[in-house]
């Protein structure tokens, strides 16, 4: 079975049903284009501006007709299209549309700068790039340079050098294209998170898709009757790989576009979310504003919401067990994963192991999980290895780049890269990204642990561990903190919360300042070591 059949199927049974909703709680953009411009979403609210919907019927035959436009342009099975697209209603017809046409999706981070614009284009082999009005700047700068790209434009009055995308799927049939898959075709390019230079290209085909949908819906059992509400960018597997369980199981999705505490609980309220995925820093900012007063609880109703869950990143014990005190009714669970592994999945906690919290869990559905020494062999249960899974969403390769595989994809096992160890009972537990290890005196020092200690600081919002270079130790560990708002803190404070820390541990250095996070909630490192490692060495006498 291959994912777009999941559509066709919802169409089918449940096409009257709502599949999609786009929630703009901000000021709506003034050259955004709506589907009722174009009378394609029937029973539109006019007096709600913010808010579209979309049927499952609608969905399929937006898909329809994108696919068949591509195919009327002489794309052939293969062909790499580009989705640059804030999250909207029109972003996943547009990658469903590439499917059903045999083509190749190839998400793109929105916040990519021209020249990473154009080097994945050139990676990926882009043919045809979507892109929205909030990107026109950015590809203003570089038209000349990708010439030989089909640039389709969703939005109004688009730029001369590009074509109406919308406008033009108004000619075309709502049929499904004659394209037969198979669950071995190509089918998504996605781009590594570029945290140690420009980003890879990771090629998937359809057998690792429809993976990311039994997996979800298998680890988070939803149903038609559940509303999941998705926030992260759908450019990147986390997001759309959660609403894959969605998808499978016909339920509705909310897309919301803002992360501001009022606006999330909100939509839970309105649209009766069910299950809520967050990350670290969104989690942390409804707390707040819950603790500071701000929020008023009595002014939502969340009842219906059954099931928080995070991941991207690693999740602070002390996060989640604010989070059960204020909401003990909620489900708690977590997912790990790549985007080399087709996003979260392969190492799952499970709602009924919160008793776990901190750890990752164990081997997801449909996974193997192993954690193993410079060599390749298992290490002994609870000493620190690199964790290596393997399964069906195990990606193809890196795009183009022949050595970069060899590197992490051997007999079958993909390595993440990422430190991790096992406990008694078998549970997971990430200690670091393997080139983030500080080791100072030549010690190993893991970052994560020093800032799921520091995060128990109550005066603390975010914190981020780096490896400053030092003249007698090589390295030190260095905390930068990002103090909640409204709050003060000195040096010496967090000094002294650092007591109960074995001494070698101890951040030998303390930084304020905001931490850096990407889209989807990973901290920035090389920003931080960019701003404070370059071209120097730490020049106190710290003698560890």
């Amino acid at each position: 079975m291959v994912i777009t059949e999941f559509l066709e199927r919802n169409a089918r049974l449940y096409g009257s049903d709502v599949a999609l909703v786009e929630i703009n709680p901000s000021e709506e953009r003034d050259n955004a284009v709506t589907w009722r411009d174009f009378n394609l979403i029937e029973n539109a609210n006019p007096e709600a501006p913010y808010r579209r919907e979309m049927s499952w019927k609608d969905f399929d035959r937006r898909a329809n007709r994108f696919a068949n436009l591509l195919l009327s342009r002489g794309l052939k099975r293969g062909t790499k299209v580009g989705i640059l697209l804030m999250n909207c209603l029109e972003w996943l017809p547009i990658y469903f549309g590439i499917l059903k046409a045999g083509c190749i999706a190839v998400p793109m981070n929105f916040r990519y700068a021209a020249d990473e614009i154009t080097y994945c284009l050139d990676l990926a082999d882009v043919e045809l790039l979507v892109f929205g009005p909030e990107f026109v700047s950015r590809i203003d700068t570089i038209v000349d340079e990708i010439s030989g790209v089909t640039l389709f434009y969703v939005g109004k009055n688009g730029p001369v050098y590009t074509e109406d995308c919308l406008r033009l799927m108004e000619y075309c049939s709502s049929s499904a294209p004659p394209i037969v898959l198979e669950e071995t075709d190509l089918a998504a390019v996605y781009f590594s998170s570029g945290t140690t230079g420009f980003p890879k290209a990771i090629l998937h085909n359809h057998r690792a898709l429809t993976c990311a949908c039994e997996v979800e819906q298998n680890h988070h059992g939803q149903t038609r009757d559940d509303v999941f509400l998705c926030i992260p960018p759908l450019y990147h597997t986390g997001a759309k790989m959660h609403w894959f369980g969605s998808l499978k199981s016909a339920g509705r999705a909310v897309l919301l576009r803002g992360v501001k505490p009022e606006w999330i609980l909100r939509a839970v309220t309105e649209e009766k979310c069910t299950i809520v995925w967050l990350l670290v820093p969104w989690a942390q900012d409804i707390l707040d504003a819950i603790d500071s007063g701000r929020i008023d609880l009595n002014d939502y109703y969340l009842e219906q919401w059954r099931l928080m869950h995070i991941g991207a990143q690693p999740v602070p014990p002390s996060l989640i067990m604010h989070w059960k005190k204020i909401f003990p009714h909620h489900l708690y669970d977590t997912n790990y994963g790549l985007s080399e592994s087709i996003g979260p999945g392969c190492v799952h906690l499970g709602v009924e192991n919160v008793h776990k919290v901190g750890a990752i869990g164990k081997a997801g559905y449909q996974w193997e999980c192993a954690i193993v020494d410079v060599d390749g062999k298992p290490v002994e249960r609870g000493e620190v290895g690199e964790l290596i899974v393997k399964g069906p969403g195990v990606m193809l390769c890196y795009y183009k780049n022949e050595e970069a595989t060899a590197e992490v994809l051997k007999d079958g096992w993909l390595y993440t890269g990422d430190m991790a160890r096992e406990d008694a009972d078998g549970f997971i537990y990430l200690v670091d990204r393997k080139k983030d290890v500080v080791i100072s005196g030549g010690e190993n020092l893991y970052p994560v642990q020093i800032e799921d200690f520091l995060r128990g600081f109550d005066k603390i919002k975010d914190v981020a561990v780096i490896g400053l270079p030092h003249p007698r130790l090589g390295e030190i560990a260095a905390a930068i903190v990002e103090i909640k708002d409204g709050m003060t803190c000195t040096e010496d404070e967090i000094n002294a919360f650092c007591e109960t820390m074995p001494r070698y541990k101890r951040p030998k250095k303390i930084i304020f300042d905001k931490v850096p996070r990407n889209p989807t909630g990973k901290i920035e490192k090389p920003v931080l070591r960019e701003k404070y490692c370059q071209g120097r060495l730490v020049e106190s006498q710290i003698t560890g």
